[in-house]
């Protein structure tokens, strides 16, 4: 059927919406896909629906392909499920919780792996009747702090999410790797860049996690790869551990006036001038800065983590908030130094004559977590726990230890790769699918067992595959525009080709009502600017908005037989007979 632009439901803008950031957000509004509801949250129109359902016919074909069925399960879910599994607990307010009129809790699912893990529970026993894997698309809700980007990151957002069900470690392995090829197959269908990564898990759990990353300048990731082939975002990034160094015959610390040197910079300026070294100047990399960390559990309770790290390297707190998940990560107040007892503000240091300041055992007893970089036999220059005073030559695993390890500093180009293979470079990237191997953890907790070959109960092992499908639409909107508009590839554009009647001649909207017609019954799908009130300036400019990839323009020799073929992927205009047009949109393709 031929979808005609006078009875579309349609309105372009001339003007960006206020609130947009990005190129995909702004085109999107203008060019009449979708239209804000509140932050974070869109109204799909008929053109956004038509990409949405073509970049999910794409999922469907290679879901359908590498052996998954469909499902669909309710947003609206119980807590119990989420309560047995601790995510309930564990998400904080991050989801969207509620009750019905009875009391009762209910929550806008973020994410359904327990309800599919029951639901498999319900209906299957047996060996026999895994491998399994399913899935669905469906919309997902998240209390964003922060929405932004339009349709990038928002509280509302469609997702699939896929599961896999074996009973053996192999058999996860195989259903893995049958999901990740399938997601290589989507994107390259899509025309998308991506990069697989090594990933953290997060709240999701499981071991195995990989994003596919597609690499762009507004991405809210960071990643890291080397030219050996690692590749990992930042929070899934381990630094390489030093060997540790001997300790005797090492300078015994002491304690120097410093006054004047709260940060960094102003305390190596100062050990340059009144403490210089014999073999070369000191740096930052000398000194261990001490950072001092709230920590926020998801039941309310607070405790200060201090981590000790490099001079030279800051905290990221990307990297920290997976480090201390589920507890949310902020950096001290100064009423929470207020509050602890024999903390120096801009001098602490883990050390003191009198004995050890900083972790579990020591005066204040504050958790004290050390960078890997921090071995045995290195010496620093850190606080003294005394206001203006510094200690130099301050040796881990002598003077000072701490309670553990914590890889939180910020990565940079050039660290090398902890495969080996490698100095790394930084990139930025937007995530558009993420695999998980879960395992047994959710299977473990709401208890889904089958019977194996010998008759004895087993737990099943799971997998987690899932794509942002609305994401990926404001990706793809992000790459293929130019200043006037969109410009769909062909596999989700709304419509295979444009029919532009341009003029008051009685004769293009003829000719343009005939080829829209015999267009449409070879079966291609076509969006006919019939609208005969409206100027061709303000035609040409909305076929460019809109962004259908090919439009055929029939003007002012439209009686001759003769229209204008408009390629917006190349910019190229040709004038062609009419018999020639079903050949160039099947040469186009």
């Amino acid at each position: 059927m031929i979808t005609r632009l006078s009875t579309l439901f349609l309105r372009t803008l001339r003007d960006d919406p206020a609130d947009a950031e990005v190129a995909s957000h702004r085109l999107l509004v203008r060019a009449g896909y979708i239209r804000r509801q509140a932050p974070g949250v869109f109204a799909w129109l008929p053109l956004g629906l038509k990409v949405r359902r073509r970049i999910e016919d794409v999922i469907r074909d290679e879901m359908a392909a590498a052996g998954a069925q469909e499902v669909h399960f309710p947003a609206l879910l119980p807590r119990e499920p989420y309560e047995v599994t601790g995510r309930w607990t564990e998400y904080g307010d991050g989801i969207f919780r509620l009750k019905d009129r009875k009391g009762a809790d209910y929550l806008l699912a973020p994410t359904h792996e327990e309800v599919f893990t029951l639901l498999v529970k319900d209906l299957y026993s047996s060996y026999k009747d895994l491998p399994l894997a399913i899935y669905q698309i469906q919309d997902k809700y998240r209390d964003e702090a922060r929405p932004r980007a339009g349709l990038l990151r928002g509280r509302e957002f469609s997702m699939k999410d896929a599961y896999s069900f074996d009973y053996t470690d192999a058999g996860l392995d195989a259903s893995y790797q049958a999901q990740r090829d399938a997601y290589e197959r989507i994107f390259t269908r899509l025309g998308l860049e991506y990069v697989i990564v090594q990933a953290d898990a997060g709240a999701m759990g499981g071991s195995r996690s990989e994003e596919f990353l597609h690499p762009t300048a507004i991405g809210e990731d960071t990643f890291v790869r080397s030219a050996g082939g690692y590749a990992a975002n930042v929070e899934a990034y381990r630094s390489a551990v030093p060997d540790a160094l001997p300790i005797d015959g090492l300078p015994a610390a002491v304690i120097h006036d410093s006054p004047g040197t709260p940060t960094i910079a102003t305390l190596v300026d100062l050990a340059n001038d009144r403490y210089p070294r014999d073999d070369r100047p000191w740096t930052a990399a000398d000194t261990l800065k001490n950072v001092v960390l709230r920590l926020t559990a998801v039941d309310g309770t607070r405790e200060l983590v201090i981590v000790g790290l490099p001079g030279d390297r800051d905290v990221d707190l990307k990297r920290a908030e997976v480090a201390f998940a589920p507890a949310a990560v902020e950096a001290a107040t100064d009423e929470d130094f207020a509050k602890a007892k024999g903390l120096v503000k801009g001098y602490i240091g883990p050390w003191s004559p009198g004995g050890p300041v900083l972790g579990e055992h020591s005066a204040t007893k504050i958790r004290f977590l050390l960078d890997p970089r921090v071995v045995d036999g290195t010496a620093w220059v850190t606080g003294a726990n005394e206001h203006e005073k510094h200690v130099f030559h301050l040796v881990a695993g002598r003077d000072f230890v701490g309670d553990g390890w914590v890889d939180i500093a910020e990565v940079r180009a050039g660290d090398p790769a902890p495969d080996g293979s490698g100095p790394v470079e930084l990139a930025r990237g937007m995530e558009i699918g993420h695999v998980f191997q879960l395992g047994r953890k959710y299977a473990e907790s709401l208890g889904l067992q089958v019977l194996d070959e010998n008759g004895k109960l087993v737990t099943v092992t799971m997998g987690s595959y899932g794509i942002g499908v609305t994401r990926i639409l404001a990706v793809i909107a992000e790459n293929a525009h130019d200043e006037q508009g969109l410009i769909w590839p062909r596999e989700v554009a709304p419509f295979d080709i444009q029919v532009v009647a341009a003029g008051r001649d009685e004769a293009a909207y003829t000719v343009a009502e005939t080829l829209a017609t015999e267009l449409d019954e070879r079966g291609v799908d076509v969006l006919y600017d019939d609208r005969p009130k409206v100027s061709p300036g303000v035609k040409f400019g909305d076929a460019e908005l809109i962004g259908v990839p090919l439009i055929v323009i029939v003007g002012r020799r439209a009686a001759e037989g003769i229209v204008e073929f408009w390629d917006r992927r190349t910019g190229e205009r040709d004038e062609i007979a009419l018999h020639e047009v079903h050949e160039r949109l099947r040469e186009s393709a």
